[in-house]
């Protein structure tokens, strides 16, 4: 079980973002230099994150990405399901349906990872780190 590098991208940047200055846009040049990652594959991925609701883009001299209002209750699982999508980590390749004992024992373990996913977000891992420094 693997994320792809997309989320990871996407999870550096939403916390960059919170740590950086909420309100204020930041350019996705810094935004990729930070994370040592082409500007344009790191554009596709602030798109979906826009698509999604969690960020904003603002055109212009001083434009690039803020965070959206009320991102303080952006969960890790919400930033993922942006990028990776919402569909489930196993299915089942004999199609017993959902009677399917393996199935049933997989579907509870990701149940249960979604579940630490969730009661974490971006604002707690932000504040510990302000805290930090």
């Amino acid at each position: 079980m693997k994320y792809s590098k997309a989320t990871n991208y996407a999870l550096h940047t939403m916390l960059f973002l919170a740590v950086a200055t909420p309100e204020k846009p930041i350019g996705v040049q810094l935004l990729a230099e930070k994370q040592n990652v082409s500007p344009t594959y790191l554009s596709k991925i602030l798109t979906k994150l826009v698509k999604a609701g969690m960020i904003e883009s603002a055109s212009g001299a001083s434009g690039g990405y803020r965070l959206k209002r009320n991102w303080e209750t952006i969960s890790f699982l919400d930033i993922i399901h942006a990028i990776e999508g919402t569909t489930s980590l196993f299915d089942c390749s004999l199609d017993h349906g959902p009677e399917c004992l393996i199935q049933q024992v997989v579907l509870e373990a990701e149940e249960k990872m979604e579940q630490q996913l969730r009661s974490k977000t971006m604002y707690e891992l932000a504040k510990s780190m302000k805290n930090v420094q």
